[in-house]
């Protein structure tokens, strides 16, 4: 018998789901209408994990606010708090209804509503739906908005008039083609025309926003049905402000899972155009420095598949022990080289990596080395460092007495 086991053992961590029905419980005790909303109501119907879960309620804020001290407002204005239950964190909104938009993106007018007004402002029908949430799963579905069928149907549909949804948040163009290619839908054709008239509208939302939907489209499940997507309404040229070719997006659907969101954009943006540089890549997306430096170095590498196996062991050796070089080999896998070559180019990269040296080992000599031997620091010092340890990596220099005699040879016998 395990005596105290049971003691010792922590209480299972509640769910999303049930920390957010708790929520629930509470304001309908407190006599407030109060149902889950959006998205995962969506994800719920389509058997989906949903990524977090939204609480609509007819409770002003000041209220969400007193009902859950541990709470915080984060967008009074439009009644959002956030509220803390059971180690998460669940928004919950007022219904509201919004009009006035003045800068394509935020509503000038704001009025606290019920669900149906507050179904009717949301953006396309299968992300209207509100649920009447139960602990057996056995949810209830409230649909002013035809949001059911159209997720049945497999439907990207604007609530309402596609042209006001889009002229109140051009946001919403980009946000319905992320929908369509991350569930496999189709873009509803009233809808679709609209996005295709409306896409001129996308340069007045930040770039930062706009930078934000194109990574969700890109690591999501069919990046290249967005990126064609893009292309077919026109979307694409507007965000890079530039006219792109009229080639398809086979690179993009051809790699691997395993890529990353700077190797996905690469491999979009040079097969749409490869003359787009990476400046101008990170100025219309607002990337962060870190993908933009990636991207940088996947161009460098994927430029030297042509002559990777006439290169030098150490110019090879190199090339390997990179980080990115898994990335690289992924893009060259998806058609940027023969799969014969790039077989070839795996074998050799094994090899090298086997051979006893390996492709990234630790230096020999350091700079302080260098110092103790008399070497004044400057230009030298990186280009004797990197030459010995290219003698390294080809096995010409196996000893730290052996690397020490190297640098003197190179800087002319001075110590």
């Amino acid at each position: 018998m395990l005596t105290g086991y049971t003691s010792r053992m922590k209480a299972p961590r509640t769910s999303a789901r049930d920390a957010s029905i708790g929520i629930v419980a509470v304001l309908r005790a407190a006599g407030h209408v109060a149902y889950f909303s959006g998205g995962c109501v969506r994800d719920a119907l389509l058997e989906l994990e949903p990524k977090d879960y939204d609480i609509a309620t007819d409770a002003p804020p000041q209220r969400v606010l007193e009902l859950f001290p541990r709470s915080r407002a984060v967008g009074e204005a439009f009644g959002v708090v956030r509220v803390q239950c059971a180690g998460h964190w669940v928004e919950v909104a007022t219904f509201r209804m919004e009009w006035g938009y003045y800068d394509g993106r935020r509503p000038g007018e704001v009025q606290f509503s019920d669900a149906k007004h507050d179904a009717c402002r949301r953006d396309f029908t299968i992300n209207g739906m509100f649920s009447d949430p139960d602990s057996g799963g056995n949810d209830r579905i409230i649909d002013f908005v035809g949001g059911r069928a159209d997720l049945d149907a497999g439907l990207i549909r604007a609530i309402g008039d596609p042209e006001q949804r889009f002229s109140e948040d051009a946001l919403r163009l980009l946000r319905a083609v992320r929908f369509a290619a991350h569930l496999d839908f189709e873009i509803e054709p009233h809808t679709a025309t609209s996005v295709r008239a409306n896409a001129p509208s996308i340069s007045r939302i930040s770039r930062e926003r706009i930078g934000m939907e194109i990574e969700a489209m890109l690591i999501g499940p069919r990046p290249a049905k967005a990126a064609i997507m893009m292309r077919d309404f026109g979307l694409d040229e507007i965000v890079f402000d530039k006219p792109l070719d009229e080639q398809p997006c086979t690179l993009l659907g051809q790699l691997d899972c395993a890529a990353t969101y700077a190797n996905r954009l690469d491999a979009w943006v040079s097969q749409r155009r490869p003359t787009l540089g990476v400046d101008r890549l990170q100025r219309s997306l607002c990337l962060p420095n870190a993908v933009a430096d990636d991207v940088r170095a996947l161009r460098r590498l994927t430029a030297r598949a042509a002559d990777f196996l006439t290169l030098k062991v150490a110019a090879r050796k190199r090339l390997v022990a990179d980080r990115l070089w898994d990335q690289v080999v992924l893009q060259w896998r998806a058609g940027v080289i023969e799969h014969s070559y790039c077989d070839s180019i795996e074998w050799e990269a094994s090899h090298l990596r086997g051979d006893g040296i390996g492709v990234n080992p630790l230096p020999l000599i350091s700079g302080d080395d260098l110092i103790a031997m008399g070497l004044a620091p400057g230009p030298n010092f990186r280009r004797w460092l990197d030459g010995v340890y290219d003698a390294q990596l080809e096995g010409a220099v196996t000893t730290r007495d052996q690397a020490m005699a190297w640098i003197r040879c190179c800087s002319g016998g001075s110590d």
